[in-house]
């Protein structure tokens, strides 16, 4: 008889070994790149975890070399320089990346990819003069983008790219679960989402998410689109009334669209949270501020970029995918 060689078991995960310390991905990471803000008792718990699970940490091919010592990394955002300034998203990502770069001596440059400029961005980026690249939504067909996962710069993007490059993300999909389970809990039986754009990854992983738990619960999923921004969100929700007007809850892909939402819920008549639930997702400084205030499923977004942030200066093959929570206020 032919002999049958058993393969080998896959290799434990950052998250498998967060689950098994009782921690976060981030604290992990953390560890294993030598953060000092971390606690004695979780420090302990997630080398106990790495020997019982036989954790081994891989290295990617492409990391900063000692001549890199001393260079800044530049963190690139893919979008218009104008929403640089005013997204809190983008500058809560970067404040958690600078703070994770300062600890370590090293500087963050921040700079909008414009096509325009395609030609003298990558030449500057891959010219030697910057310890690394980080991502900050990257399309995937981005003519920057394309030419940075190309050269041997060093690259991490911060959220769940379109191209194949290393990444630190949240976990979009389990944070639409929860939301989705939690309007289940209170009675809510016609459940829509609002989601964000399709050719978002961020936004196709909320929707995942929300269209697994309404059918796993035996509903019909109900969708409209929106580009993030708050008349977005109120204009689909007002297509979603005039289309179901018996529903009883939403779901929306971020809280800017869920304060549009909440805006055309007002004008229809439709009482938050009596007649209508609204459910948003970031937990951003506006979200305790509408009215009602807004649950939402709080990302860490601080965390993100200080975790993307060091995998970029000491590189592992793990994709860190961090925890999100439901954050329940008046809305529900």
């Amino acid at each position: 008889m032919p002999e049958h060689t058993a393969e080998p078991a896959p290799s434990p995960t950052v998250t498998e070994v967060a689950a098994a310390a009782g921690v976060s991905a981030a604290t992990v990471s953390r560890v294993l790149t030598g953060r000092v803000r971390v606690s004695t008792s979780a420090r302990v718990s997630v080398h106990d975890a790495i020997a019982q699970l036989g954790y081994v940490r891989h290295r990617a091919p492409r990391r900063v070399d000692r001549q890199a010592a001393g260079l800044p990394v530049a963190a690139v955002v893919f979008e218009p320089a104008a929403r640089l300034f005013r997204d809190g998203f983008v500058a809560r990502l970067l404040a958690g990346a600078e703070e994770e770069l300062s600890a370590r001596g090293v500087p963050l440059l921040t700079m909008s990819a414009t096509r325009g400029t395609v030609a003298s961005s990558t030449q500057f980026l891959t010219a030697g003069g910057v310890a690394g690249v980080l991502l900050v939504g990257a399309p995937g067909q981005h003519p920057l983008a394309v030419s940075l996962a190309a050269s041997r710069v060093p690259l991490r993007s911060a959220g769940r790219p379109e191209l194949s490059v290393p990444y630190a993300d949240v976990d979009n999909r389990d944070g639409a679960r929860q939301a989705v389970e939690h309007l289940l809990l209170r009675g809510r039986r016609t459940i829509a989402t609002i989601a964000g754009p399709p050719d978002s990854p961020a936004a196709a992983d909320r929707l995942d998410g929300y269209r697994r738990a309404v059918i796993a619960a035996g509903r019909q999923p109900l969708i409209a689109y929106g580009d993030y921004t708050t008349p977005s969100g109120g204009h689909a929700a007002a297509w979603l009334l005039d289309r179901t007007p018996r529903l009883d809850a939403l779901f929306v892909a971020s809280d800017a669209m869920a304060a549009g939402a909440l805006q055309a819920l007002r004008k229809s008549g439709r009482r938050v949270p009596e007649d209508v639930a609204v459910v948003g997702f970031d937990d951003a400084p506006l979200a305790a501020f509408t009215a009602p205030a807004l649950t939402t499923v709080r990302q860490p977004v601080e965390e993100l970029g200080a975790v993307a942030a060091a995998l970029l200066l000491d590189p592992d093959s793990d994709n860190p995918i961090l925890p999100t929570e439901l954050v329940v206020r008046a809305s529900t």
